[in-house]
Order: C-alpha cells, then structure tokens, then sequence
C-alpha cells in the first residue's frame, strides 16, 4: 500500500501511523507524513497525475538543515543549499541538472578568462595597449563581465536576498554583497569617472576598475556548486544502487495453485511466491518447501552461500542459486530489511555537517557587522569628511566592502580541501567531503569489519590432512577432480589450490551433488565423496573422537572443514579459509600506536571470529552481526563518548558505515559501501588509515591557519578602507589598494594551503 503524502510502500500489518479518513483507512511510513496529511487531506487524496507525480517521494530536505522539509524541490531559506529528496527514487532524471550547471561554469569560465586578461595582463606584462585599443579592451571587460555577474550570479543573488528574509547571512549573502558591491563599483567608474575625486585617477584620467574580481569569485563560486551537486549525485547513487538490490517482480501462487508474475508492491504478507534458481528473493519470509543455497553476501558479506531448507527465513534481496523455494512473505515494503538499510543509510547521511559551511556560521556576524562598518563609514564622512564629502563618503563606504569580499574566506576551506585530497589520492585515500577530513582526526575508535577487511576476503586452501594410507597429494587431485565440477565458492578454493601446487588433476564421473552436504562421484575407479559431517552420516560413515578433535581445532582457526572419503573409508580433511592480510597486523600495530581502540564487528560466526581475533589481539569482537546490529553497536560506543571510524568493504556494512563518525570503504569492496563511506582507501589496506589520520590533522590545521589569515586581513583591512588614518596621516585607503589587500588574502589563502602537498 502506498503512503498518500510521499508514495512509499508500507506494509499494513507493521504500519505504525495510521489514519480514518471518510470510512477508509490510510497508513503512513513515519509521523511526519501523518501530520501533512491531517493538515490538508484532500490535497493528496484528490492530487491530478501531474501532482502525483510530484507529490510521490517529493519530501525534500536540506542537507545542512534537515529540519527544512517541503513537498517538491528548491532551495534551503536557510543556508541556500539545494533541497535534495529524503529518500530516494530509482527514476533517472538523466543529470540533467548536472549537465546544466556544468555548460552554467564551463560558459562562465570562457567569458571571465579574457576579462582576467584583459584586467591582469598590463599589470604583470608592464605593456600598454594603444588607445584605441585600450578603449576596445575596456569595453570588452566591461561587457563580458557584466555578462558574468548579472547572468551567472543571478542565483547567488537570488539567494542572497531570500537569506535576508529569515535573516540567516550565510555564504550567498557574502557571494552577493562583495561581487554586487565590485561590479557596481567598477561599473559607476567606468562610466562615470567624473565622480570621483582627482586623487582616484590616473595618468590618463581614468579610475580603476575591478570587473576581473567579481567576474572570478561568480565562476569560482559556480565550480563548487558543480563539485557539489556532483557530489551529492553520488551519494544518492549508493541508496539507488540498494534500492536496486531488490527485484521488480515477484512470482505469486494463487488459491487456485496458478502462478503468474506480478509487482513487488502487489505483494503482501502472507502471500506464497516461487524463487527460481538464479532469482533474486522478493521479500523477507520463510520457506515453505524446496531446498537450495542462497548467496546472503549482500547481508552477512561473506562469501559463502548458505544452505536453506523448509522453516528456515530468507531475506529480500538476497540471491537463489541452486535449487527452487517456495516461500511465505512475513515482511515487505518498508518492513523488509532491505529498506531499513536503506532508511538507516538515508537519515545518516542526511546528519553530517560539511566542514566548509563553517563560514556560514560565522556570517552571522560577519555579514551585518561590515554592512554596519561601511555605512557608519559612509555617514561619518558624508558629515565630517572634506569636499567633496559625498564622494569620500561613497569611497570609504566602498572600500570597506571590497576589502571585506568574501574572497579569502569561501577559498579558506575549500582550497585546503582540493590541495589536501589530491595528497590523499597520492597515497592511496580518497575523501568524499570537508566533513570526513575534519571527523576523522578526532577518532579514537576503529571498527572494523573481517571479509574483506582484516582478511582478503575469498576462501583459500588451507590445509589438507591425510588419516589413512593415501599421500596429501593424491587426497588433494581426488577433492579437486571432484570440486572442478561444482560451483561452490569452497570447489574454486580447492581446485586453485591444487593448480598452485601443480597437482595434475584427474577426470570425475558420476558426479552429484548434495544439497547442504557435499558432493560425490567416481575418480580412477574409486568412489570419492567430499563434504561436511551431514554427508558422513547419509554414508554411515564413523567419525572418531581423535579425528572430530583435529577438525575442531582447525574451526577454531577460522576454517571451514571438509571430510573426504574413498571407497567408505575416511581418509583425510580439508580446511578452506579467509586468509588475513599479510598487510594487517603492521597496520593494527600503527593504529593502536596512534592510541587507537579496535573492535571487530562480522556477520560470520564465533568461532571464525574468535580466530581471527586471537591472531591479532583484538581488542572487542562481536560475531553473527546483521547489519542493523552493526549499526547499534556503533550507535553504543558514540553514547558511551567515543568517535567512531567503521572500516568494511561489503553491502552489509553500508548502514555502519553511514552511521559512525567517519566510514572508510575498502576499494576493493563494493560500490555501495563506498558510496556509503565517507573515506575510500584505493587499495583496500588498512595502513591507508594511519596516512588518512596524519593527513586529516594536518588539513584541520591548515584550515584553521586560513580562515585566521582571512579574518585579520579583514580585522586590520576593514577600518583602514574605513579611513581610520586620515585624521593623522591624511591618507585614505584607496579601492585600488583594498582591491590589492584582498588578493594578498587570497594568496596568502592558497600559499598556506598548497604546503598540504608536503603534508
């Protein structure tokens, strides 16, 4: 059933907001969809197609605020950020939008790179263009870069204005001030020299002009707008890719024993469905009847697919391998696990802070305070100022907001960042934001998941065990014959295993396999059977006490194990495990020199887990972890006071990874855990975290350094352009040179942040 306000499918029987409406009853997938419908029922029960359309999933939020929630998108009253959706849809706009604000900077930037020229090149070149020519050029400047501002920051300014209306000063309200401010300027005095006092001109009877600086903080404030629409496009990539995790249909038996196909959302909780071989299973249920192994990696990340038989539960998502189940659906729509992961996922991410909004906090005081400065500028020189007062009043006023631009202060966060996670790409890390920068270095607990984490994440040939007269050698060629047959995860780890060893393998006949048990057949002659304790027993064959003892004890590290007979008798064991990394013990060691806690979270079971905690000193595990049971445990250490960084490659670990301190993926896991990650180590290696952590510090530091370079040109800037040395001195700041205090903040700005590439 669909919820009316946001169009998600809730499951009637685990709804927990529902509503009497007019004699029908409606569900709601959380209380704030409840409360829009009271407020205004017949706006969703009565909607047209084409509100529908907007109304279904349309609760869109800002990522800075989520507490801004409005049906459809636009932009946030309080920061300016574009709304983005609270949860996903599969349906692809095509990137529109993307495609938009990329041809928006790429047209900015061939418009604003001649202005710049035209503007710098005299400077730098010491060469002057003929007059007519420099009339040419000055139109051209003119021009182009009214083009800049009046068209490409139309949106900053739109902005700007709306932040007045809540008053939230924020970035936008900076962006339009110090470029409205520059180009009206520059404008009035290019076309108006004459109303500027004789000590503004020049030689040549002109007044300087500052066209370049409005033109190059519009395009720049464009790029980080592109590079974070972008990125925000990647997020939501990770919940799509989840969301697509589940099929489209599920196959129905009806009363009458017919079958036919039909949408996920037609079915509900007690329905029998089929799951073929090779399909993905619909819902959460349990099976009815059948018997097959299910690949659950995308819950447990292991790689192992498990044996399911009548009365035992499958989960939605998960794959069907070998055999057919009939089922019974217990849970679906938003009950189902996959959509509590993808729930889970959602909120998370929607509640970090970007580091580079810090600037937006600080606006709060910083925007009115320099509009108060340059009008206090203004009407103290209007009143006591020599003649002409008025163009001394509009000089001072002027100055202190070009002085005050925001220039220096949007580059101090984000010019740290691109310096700081070109270095991290350098060695191996990848940082999806500010915000994983500035969490990371106040970790003090590491979680971290086992597959494909601590270990390599594929079974591997351990060890093989010869019982009776037979060699190892021979043992191994009779397995792999056998195992080169089937397609068991554990087949491929023998038969390579063998093939390493340069062991010749023998041809296999009569091969069968057992369902949950193992696999037989014939090999030169002799009747071989390989499986677990299960298929010992369907051949009566013993197993002693001695031999059970050595294969407990190869569990106990880590290893799965495998009995093979010949001819009715026992002659040997096979054990398949997930190696540790050679790389991981060295990098354990440097986390805990760092003053680091570790804590293992896995879906696999105690035992394994306990073996590979005790390999490596560990200092916590927690075994037979579902992935909402690893985000509880995360949820537990951040309320006992700890910040917490979540290590894991697989699907499972997506909602840990979202809702820890700090995730960091794997590389060589999938792409929704790094989508759902707010660090990526490339080549999956746990050392990667030790240069992350040094880097993150030094990027922290870096920042703080800038913003204070930023804030003091400002503080020593803003009253010298307010002409606080003219009562001694005479002298008055003139734009020129407030325009020329700015750049040094910039450069200044960029110099300290291009030393993170030595970091």
């Amino acid at each position: 059933m669909k919820d009316p306000v946001c169009g998600m499918t809730v499951d009637p029987a685990h709804a927990k907001h529902q509503v009497e409406h007019q004699g029908e009853t409606y569900y709601f997938c959380a209380q704030r969809c409840k409360e829009k419908f009271l407020e205004e029922p017949s706006r969703y029960l009565n909607a047209s197609a084409e509100q529908a359309s907007v109304i279904e999933g349309a609760i869109y939020t800002c990522p800075m605020h989520p507490e801004v929630q409005q049906i459809g998108p636009g932009h946030c009253p309080k920061c300016g950020m574009t709304l983005e959706p609270m949860m996903p849809s599969l349906d692809d706009d095509g990137g529109h939008e993307l495609r938009a604000m990329s041809r928006r900077f790429w047209t900015l930037a061939a418009l604003t790179l001649p202005v710049f020229v035209l503007a710098m090149g005299p400077h730098l070149s010491g060469w002057q263009l003929p007059a007519p020519w420099h009339v040419f050029a000055a139109w051209t400047e003119a021009l182009l870069s009214t083009v800049v501002v009046l068209w490409g920051g139309a949106p900053f300014f739109a902005r700007g204005w709306h932040s007045l209306k809540p008053w939230s000063p924020n970035m936008y309200t900076l962006i339009a001030l110090g470029t409205g401010v520059a180009w009206l300027y520059s404008a009035a005095a290019f076309l108006a020299p004459s109303w500027f006092p004789a000590g503004f001109h020049d030689m040549h009877g002109r007044v300087g002009v500052y066209f370049e600086s409005a033109a190059v903080i519009v395009t720049l404030v464009t790029l980080g707008d592109f590079l974070e629409l972008r990125a925000r496009r990647r997020t939501g990539a990770a919940l799509k890719a989840l969301l697509g995790l589940a099929p489209k249909t599920a196959r129905r038996i009806d009363a009458d024993g017919a079958e036919h196909d039909v949408p996920l959302d037609a079915v509900h909780a007690g329905d029998q469905l089929r799951v073929r071989p090779g399909e993905k299973v619909p819902v959460d249920g349990v099976v009815l009847d059948g018997s097959s192994h299910v690949d659950e990696s995308m819950l447990t990340g292991e790689p192992l697919p498990v044996a399911k038989r009548k009365g035992e539960q499958v989960t939605g998502g998960t794959l069907n391998q070998d055999g057919a189940l009939l089922m019974r659906a217990e849970k679906v729509g938003a009950a189902t696990v996959l959509s509590q992961i993808v729930t889970l996922v959602a909120q998370a991410q929607r509640s970090k802070a970007p580091l580079q909004r810090v600037a937006d906090r600080v606006a709060a005081w910083f925007v009115p305070g320099v509009v108060s400065i340059a009008t206090l500028a203004f009407v103290l020189w209007a009143w006591l100022g020599p003649e002409p007062k008025l163009a001394y009043a509009l000089i001072a006023a002027v100055s202190v907001l070009i002085i005050a631009c925001p220039c220096a202060l949007g580059l101090a966060t984000p010019i740290s960042i691109m310096v700081a996670s070109g270095r991290g790409a350098q060695n191996g890390v990848l940082f999806r934001d500010a915000a994983a920068i500035a969490s990371l270095r106040a970790i003090d607990t590491v979680v971290v998941d086992k597959t494909g984490t601590l270990t390599e994440g594929k079974p591997a040939l351990k060890t093989v065990v010869s019982l009776g007269k037979l060699p190892r050698a021979e043992l191994l060629a009779m397995a792999a014959a056998l195992e080169r047959l089937s397609e068991h995860p554990l087949a491929r780890a023998i038969v390579v295993g063998a093939e390493a060893e340069g062991i010749v393998v023998p041809s296999a006949s009569q091969f069968r396999s057992v369902t949950g048990a193992g696999v037989e057949g014939e090999v030169d002659g002799h009747a071989v059977t390989l499986g677990n304790h299960r298929l010992l027993s369907n051949a009566c064959v013993p197993l002693d006490d001695e031999v059970g003892a050595r294969a407990d004890a190869l569990r106990g590290e880590g290893a799965t194990v495998m009995f093979l007979t010949v001819d009715g008798a026992l002659e040997g064991l096979i054990a398949v495990a997930d190696r540790i990394k050679p790389s991981t013990p060295q990098a354990l060691a440097d986390l805990r020199a760092q003053g680091l806690r570790i804590v293992m979270l896995t879906g696999d079971n105690l035992a394994t887990a306990g073996a590979v905690a005790s390999a490596l000193d560990l200092d916590e595990v927690h075994a037979d972890m579902s992935p909402t049971e690893k985000a509880d445990v995360i949820q537990r250490l951040q309320q006992q006071g700890h910040r917490v960084a979540m290590a894991g490659d697989g699907i499972n670990d997506a909602p840990a990874l979202a809702v820890a301190d700090v995730g960091i993926a794997m590389g060589s896991g999938t792409d929704i855990a790094m989508e759902s990650a707010q660090v990526t180590l490339v080549k999956g290696e746990l050392s990667a975290i030790v240069r992350a952590l040094s880097l993150s510090r030094a990027t922290v530091r870096n920042i703080r350094q800038n913003l204070f370079f930023a804030f003091v040109y400002n503080a020593v800037g803003v009253p010298l352009a307010a002409g606080l040395l003219y009562p001694w001195l005479g002298v008055m700041l003139s734009p020129m040179v407030a325009a020329l205090a700015m750049s040094l903040s910039s450069v200044s700005v960029v110099g300290n942040a291009l030393r993170l590439r030595r970091a």
